[in-house]
C-alpha cells in the first residue's frame, strides 16, 4: 500500500498557494494524503465579517481559549465550511487534484467525548466552573471509511468540529490533536504539522533559531501559545511510529526549517544515525523522506550529497579516478512499527535489512581519509526490496566503480562473496469456456499446474542446484475463455547460464501457453582473492576475527550491477543477523553494529590505501 501522509495545515497557511503545489508533489510520488485543516484565521475572519464577537475564556494558567457553548458550534462549522474548506477545495482543484473535503463531525468520520467542565476566571479574578464548553479530544476514527476515501481521491481533507460520541451534535477539537489521532488510527507513515514559523524556535525573536531535533518532554521549553498543541500532537503521534515534524513557515519543503520529533534517545552518540534512520519509515516507494534526512546529515558534515534521478541518495568524498562504491538500500519491506531500544538492542523495521549497513557506510564515509587519486561513494538505493530494483539499475547505467561493497546483513564476522540469481516466470494458460464435467475437460488451473510442473523440471535439469517455488497463482473467467496464471520463481546459483535457461523455457512451453520472463538476473560470486575481499581479510586479521565466507541463496543489488559490470569485483557486508530479515522480530545489537563499523572502516582504508599506491 502506498505511504500515508497526514498533514495539518492552518488556515493562514492555506492562503499560501505553494503549499498546494507541495501536496501535488506528494500525490505525484504515489502517496496517499490526508489533510487536516486548522481554522483559527478562518474563524476570526468569519466572525469579523458576520459582526460576531469571538467568545473567550481566561484559564487559571494564564491561557486564553475560545469559548464554545452550544450556540457557537454552528458558527464554527460555518467558518470552516464557508471560509477555510473552500480554500482547500480551490487550491487542490488548481493543481488538478480530486478531493473529498468535509468537517469531520458533519461526515461522522471522527468523534470525541465531551471534556470535563473547565475552571475559568471571571473579570474580577474569581474562579468559576464552565459547564457548557462543547470541546472534546478526538478518540474515535472511522478508519474503514477514511481508507476507502483515500483510495478514491487524491487528497482527503477533514477539519474540526468532530462528532459528539454521545450523539449530542458536534464538539470543537484542536486540529493538531485531531491530526495526531488520525495519524495513529490510520498508521500513517509521516505526520507534518505546518506552521507559520521555522518550526520550534530557541529564541522566539530569532527566526533562524530552529530547534531541529526533539525527544518527548523537550518541546514544551520552546513552545508558546498555540505551538504547545503542536508539541502535544507531535508527541502523541510518536506512539505508533510515524515520522513527525513541525514545519514552516507555511511549507513542508525545507528540512532546515523543521523541528523533528524522535521517539526515543539513543544509548550513545555513535548510535544516533542508526536510530534515526530506522525511525523514518521507508517502505519501497516511500524512500524520499529518508533520502532527504540523510542528505541533510551529509551536508552537515561537509559531504557532497544529492538525490539522483531514481531517488537514490548519492554521497561522495574525493575526486580521484580510482573509485570504491558502498551500495546500500534505503527501502524496507512493509509494516513499520515504533523503534525502541531494549537494553543494547534496537528493534524496528529495517534495523537489519538494511539500514544498519547504510548507516555504517555513511559514518565510515564521514570519517575516512580519502587519499588523493581515489574516490569513496555511498549510495542509498531505492526499491531493492521489490522486483524493479530501480535504484540499482540507475546506478548500473549512470555510475562506475572499481570495486563495490553491497550493504546487506552478513554479520560483523562474515563476508558475503556472492548471491544466487533470480529467474522468475509469469505463466498464463487460457482454455475455451466449458463445463468442467464435460468429457475430456481440462480446466485452466489444471493446465497451469501441469505446465508449471513441466517447466520446473526442465529448468532444474539444467540448474540442479537451483531453488524453486510457485509464489503466486490466480484465475479469471470470461464468456469465451477461462485463464489461470502463476508465477514460478527460481533462485539460480552463480555459474548457471541464464541464456540456456531461457532457451529451455521456450522449448518446453506448450502450445497456447504464454510465458513472460519477469526477471532474469544471473548469480554472481567472487573469490577470496579479489581486491575488496582481501581488504576485508586484512581488516578481520587486524581485529583478530576468523571470518566466515558465504554465498547466499537470496539476491541483492550485486546481481543487478553484475548484469553489465562484468569486471568489477564485489562483496557484501553489513551488521545484523539476516535470519531476522522481513520478520516482526527484526533487531540489531549495539556491539554488533559497532564491530561491523570498525571492520568496514579498516577495510575501506585498506582498499583506498592500495588504490592510491597503484595510482602513484
Amino acid at each position: 500500500m502506498s505511504p500515508l501522509y497526514v498533514i495539518k495545515i492552518g488556515s493562514a497557511t492555506l492562503e499560501h498557494e505553494s503549499v498546494f503545489g507541495e501536496l501535488a508533489e506528494l500525490v505525484a510520488r504515489g502517496a496517499r494524503v490526508l489533510v487536516v485543516a486548522g481554522g483559527a484565521a478562518g474563524i476570526e475572519r468569519h466572525y469579523r465579517e458576520t459582526g460576531r464577537r469571538v467568545p473567550t475564556l481566561s484559564l487559571a494558567n494564564g491561557e486564553r481559549v475560545r469559548h464554545c457553548p452550544p450556540e457557537e458550534v454552528p458558527h464554527l462549522v460555518d467558518a470552516y465550511e464557508q471560509v477555510t474548506l473552500p480554500l482547500v477545495t480551490a487550491g487542490l482543484e488548481h493543481h488538478g487534484l480530486t478531493s473529498f473535503v468535509s468537517v469531520a463531525g458533519r461526515s461522522g468520520l471522527a468523534g470525541a467525548d465531551t471534556n470535563r467542565p473547565v475552571r475559568a476566571l471571571t473579570p474580577t479574578g474569581r474562579t468559576r466552573v464552565v459547564r457548557d464548553h462543547r470541546v472534546g479530544v478526538p478518540n474515535r476514527v472511522d478508519t474503514a471509511r477514511i481508507t476507502t476515501l483515500l483510495e478514491a481521491f487524491d487528497v482527503v481533507c477533514l477539519s474540526p468540529p468532530v462528532a459528539d460520541n454521545a450523539g449530542g451534535g458536534m464538539l470543537n477539537a484542536d486540529a493538531d490533536v485531531l491530526a495526531a489521532v488520525l495519524s495513529n488510527a490510520l498508521g500513517a507513515d509521516h505526520l507534518r504539522l505546518v506552521t507559520g514559523t521555522r518550526g520550534l524556535l530557541r529564541d522566539a525573536d530569532d527566526p533562524a533559531s530552529t530547534v531541529h531535533d526533539l525527544h518527548p518532554g523537550e518541546g514544551d521549553a520552546f513552545a508558546h501559545g498555540r505551538m504547545r498543541q503542536k508539541v502535544r500532537a507531535a508527541e502523541m503521534a510518536l506512539d505508533e511510529g510515524a515520522d513527525v515534524a513541525v514545519t514552516g513557515p507555511h511549507t513542508m519543503a525545507d528540512p532546515t526549517a523543521w523541528s523533528r520529533f524522535w521517539r526515543l534517545p539513543e544509548p550513545g552518540d555513535d548510535l544516533r544515525l542508526l536510530t534515526r534512520a530506522a525511525s523514518i519509515p521507508s517502505v519501497s516507494g516511500d524512500e524520499h523522506e529518508l533520502a532527504v534526512y540523510l542528505r541533510t546529515w551529509c551536508h552537515g558534515r561537509g559531504i557532497d550529497a544529492h538525490i539522483d534521478g531514481a531517488g537514490n541518495l548519492v554521497a561522495e568524498r574525493g575526486r580521484g579516478e580510482r573509485a570504491l562504491m558502498l551500495l546500500g538500500h534505503m527501502d524496507t519491506v512493509p509494516h513499520h512499527w515504533p523503534v525502541h531500544w531494549q537494553g543494547e538492542e534496537l528493534s524496528g523495521r529495517g534495523t537489519v535489512d538494511a539500514k544498519g549497513s547504510l548507516a555504517c557506510f555513511l559514518e565510515v564515509l564521514a570519517s575516512a581519509r580519502v587519499p588523493e587519486g581515489t574516490r569513496l561513494t555511498v549510495v542509498g538505493a531505492v526499491e531493492e526490496e521489490i522486483s524493479t530494483s530501480r535504484g540499482a539499475f540507475h546506478v548500473r547505467d549512470h555510475q562506475r566503480a572499481d570495486a563495490v561493497v553491497i550493504g546487506e546483513p552478513s554479520g560483523s564476522r562474515t563476508l558475503t562473496l556472492g548471491y544466487f540469481g533470480l529467474f522468475k516466470l509469469g505463466v498464463t494458460v487460457t482454455v475455451p469456456a466449458g463445463h468442467s464435467a464435460g468429457a475430456d475437460a481440462l480446466s485452466a488451473p489444471d493446465k497451469l499446474i501441469s505446465t508449471l510442473s513441466e517447466l520446473r523440471e526442465a529448468v532444474l535439469a539444467q540448474a540442479p542446484d537451483a531453488l524453486s517455488a510457485i509464489i503466486d497463482v490466480g484465475n479469471s473467467s470470461g464468456l469465451a475463455s477461462h485463464s489461470a496464471r502463476g508465477v514460478l520463481n527460481f533462485r539460480v546459483p552463480p555459474g548457471a547460464d541464464i541464456e540456456t535457461l531461457l532457451k529451455t523455457v521456450v522449448d518446453h512451453t506448450p502450445d497456447g501457453v504464454d510465458v513472460q520472463v519477469l526477471r532474469s538476473t544471473p548469480g554472481r560470486s567472487g573469490g577470496r582473492t579479489s581486491p575488496p575481499a582481501k581488504a576485508f581479510g586484512r581488516s578481520f586479521a587486524h581485529l583478530g576475527i576468523r571470518p566466515r565466507h558465504v554465498v547466499k541463496k537470496g539476491t541483492s543489488d550485486m546481481n543487478t550491477l553484475a548484469t553489465t559490470w562484468d569486471g568489477v569485483p564485489m562483496v557484501a557486508f553489513g551488521p545484523g543477523d539476516s535470519s531476522l530479515d522481513h520478520t516482526d522480530t527484526e533487531r540489531i545489537g549495539a556491539d554488533e553494529y559497532r564491530r561491523a563499523r570498525e571492520v568496514l572502516s579498516l577495510a575501506v582504508a585498506n582498499w583506498l590505501g592500495r588504490a592510491a599506491e597503484e595510482e602513484r
